[in-house]
């Protein structure tokens, strides 16, 4: 079993726990609202974005289980993110990870309002990080201020923004790396940046740590391209060809899928790269970034 698939899952079992107690019993009012939170939250997916802020962690020398509220917290945040990506303003998409988008069940108004509060939960969550899980509350702040950019106009809404005002436009390579660095990759960059604060990195480690948030996220967003063209829609747990329907701006829509690829491995290299004066504990970290190349979903 490799460094990847053993600590993977067992660090989502931990993350999946912490998720399941961070938000309120579906059975507390208002109903419907708890039961739309954790059915995007808690409806599976690879858990990613936690198990780098937990990667992040281990490889500085911390300890991955410290990081466990953070890594829900940064679920949360990604749930938000999704719930309202899925609404007819946005993307418009009906399908999530293989089961309806959350405003097919419980609405489009209230997935706005699941999603707002998710985003608000999370917070909250990294405000306990001190008194669950004894992370100094120096670093709980720096941790909030470091998700709080990643997530907000500067970050994943920025992105999100700008690929709103791009769609059916020419595509072009300034436009395209700042979607893609802010809508998918900034979250990335926030929640390896927040583990590795939680695990004691000095600045060397955490300018190495920043360096590989920023390549693997521009990596992962060029596959997510790549499989929206050629993926398998099982697979994917949503429709093929989505993004060219809309109009989007992707990397294989301005440079093909043949140079895309060949863009997604030099990200990796520059990955592997950032981590080269990191010692065995980065090794999930690195299989990570080279998991990204194979991944089908």
């Amino acid at each position: 079993m490799t460094i990847l698939s053993r600590e993977w899952s067992s660090w989502i079992q931990d993350v999946e726990a912490s998720l399941d107690k961070a938000l309120p019993p579906a059975d507390t009012f208002p109903q419907v609202l708890h039961e739309a939170m954790r059915y995007s939250t808690l409806g599976g997916g690879k858990r990613l974005r936690a198990v780098l802020a937990m990667g992040a962690c281990a490889a500085v020398g911390g300890d991955p289980a410290q990081a466990a509220g953070l890594a829900a917290a940064v679920e949360m945040i990604h749930a938000y993110s999704l719930i309202h990506d899925d609404l007819p303003c946005m993307d418009d998409d009906d399908f999530r990870r293989g089961k309806p988008a959350n405003h097919i069940v419980y609405g489009e108004a209230m997935a706005v309002l699941a999603g707002d509060a998710l985003l608000t939960e999370a917070f909250a969550e990294l405000a306990r990080l001190p008194e669950k899980y004894g992370v100094s509350p120096e670093t709980a702040v720096r941790i909030v201020g470091e998700l709080a950019l990643g997530a907000g106009s500067r970050g994943m809404v920025g992105g999100q923004a700008v690929d709103l005002l791009s769609t059916e436009q020419t595509p072009d390579e300034e436009t395209l790396r700042y979607i893609h660095t802010h809508k998918t990759g900034a979250l990335f960059k926030a929640a390896l940046r927040s583990g590795a604060l939680l695990g004691g990195a000095s600045e060397e480690e955490l300018a190495a740590i920043t360096r590989y948030g920023e390549w693997f996220g521009l990596a992962f967003q060029i596959t997510d391209d790549i499989l929206d063209e050629v993926g398998d829609a099982q697979s994917l747990g949503k429709p093929v060809g989505s993004d060219r329907s809309l109009g989007k701006q992707t990397y294989p829509r301005l440079y093909g899928l043949e140079r895309s690829r060949a863009l997604a491995a030099e990200c990796v290299e520059h990955c592997l790269e950032a981590l080269k004066d990191f010692p065995e504990r980065a090794g999930l970290l690195r299989e990570l970034a080279s998991f990204i190349l194979q991944r089908t979903h």
